[in-house]
């Protein structure tokens, strides 16, 4: 069974963890290098009360994924951007949706209006697992470097609450 629950900064180095898991896999982040627990915290913390994480466990503590919403500066006040991520093999069981339900009841506690997703143009499961929710595309942007060098589009999408 899955559980969701909020994360707390005591869940970061798992989440670093199942995070650098999917960094090495490649292709689905933009993020490219590696991550720390301390690093993670700082991101929590940096949302302060404008962000909340959300994690899914099994009934053994395990943990499948994780979700955040939070400021970001490309954006109005009244929108917040999103990240999900999912333990590699375990996408596709529902984890996801469990995640945002949470996570777009949370959204609309805080005052936002909508919440937007950058997803990469290459990442499939990640435009897929968006379109499911709801999203809607309104914009993109076209080479986007990141931090290795890899240059990607990235596409825009956009969930009102």
């Amino acid at each position: 069974m899955i559980h969701i629950r909020r994360a707390t900064p005591a869940d970061a180095r798992a989440m670093a963890e199942l995070l650098n898991a999917i960094i090495a896999q490649g292709g689905t982040t933009a993020l490219t290098d590696p991550i720390t627990g301390a690093d993670l915290s700082d991101k929590m913390a940096g949302h302060g009360v404008h962000g909340v994480w959300h994690l899914a466990e099994d009934d053994d503590g395990t943990l499948l994924g994780f979700q955040w919403i939070g400021p970001y500066p490309d954006l109005p006040p009244e929108a917040c951007d999103i990240a999900t991520f999912v333990r590699v093999g375990e996408t596709g069981l529902g984890i996801g949706s469990r995640l945002f339900a949470a996570t777009a009841a949370a959204a609309r506690d805080l005052g936002y209006e909508w919440i937007n997703a950058n997803i990469r143009a290459d990442n499939s499961g990640g435009l897929a697992y968006y379109q499911s929710r709801g999203f809607e595309t309104w914009g993109r942007r076209e080479g986007v470097a990141l931090a290795d060098g890899t240059i990607v589009d990235k596409i825009l999408k956009r969930y009102d609450l």
